[in-house]
């Protein structure tokens, strides 16, 4: 795990981490962006990658999708299993891992590639597309930091790993992209 995770973990109670979603949904907050989105490619399977406690999978699982998560941190992967018994959950290294699974969509949903150790991230697009089916697509969204992990660099590991980049937006209610502080792409498997 790379420092910045351990020391935002450090900072970070699972249950109020949970329970901020929740709040949301009881003040009629949006809190199902990803979902929405993910939903839209009409995904037929889907891998969440570095799921945490498995807020969106569930939600597209609720939705009658076939999901499947994993994540490096037991402790997340532990809670989303609480939480979804029924699910596959697996404890695994994006950059590592070999599910028996290919999945028409692989959503990174939330700042995973800005939380892993930087010379781990070309690793795990290159993973995640090998888990991609022909056609498939690769969703993340996360912050991006002037003079840290950026879209020139996500988008050399894609076109890399074989990804040709299909659509990117500023939000995941697909805001139209003019530069900013976020993004959510869409890059496809050829």
């Amino acid at each position: 795990m790379s420092d910045r995770w351990a020391r935002w973990r450090a900072a970070i109670d699972l249950d109020d981490y949970d329970a901020r979603w929740e709040r949301m949904l009881v003040e009629g907050t949006a809190a199902h962006g990803e979902a929405d989105f993910v939903e839209m490619l009409a995904p037929q399977s889907i891998l969440d990658a570095g799921c945490g406690t498995g807020r969106v999978a569930i939600e597209l699982a609720r939705r009658g999708h076939t999901v499947v998560g994993a994540d490096l941190d037991g402790d997340m992967i532990a809670a989303a299993r609480r939480k979804a018994p029924d699910l596959e959950w697996y404890a695994e290294d994006l950059a590592t891992m070999r599910l028996r699974h290919r999945f028409t969509v692989v959503v990174m949903a939330g700042n995973v590639l800005l939380f892993a150790r930087p010379q781990d991230r070309d690793g795990i697009v290159r993973n995640l597309v090998a888990h991609l089916e022909p056609g498939g697509a690769l969703v993340a969204g996360f912050s991006l930091e002037h003079g840290g992990y950026g879209l020139d660099e996500y988008d050399t590991s894609c076109a890399a790993a074989g990804l040709e980049l299909s659509e990117r937006f500023a939000t995941w209610e697909r805001e139209r992209y003019a530069g900013g502080e976020y993004h959510v792409s869409v890059h496809r498997r050829g």
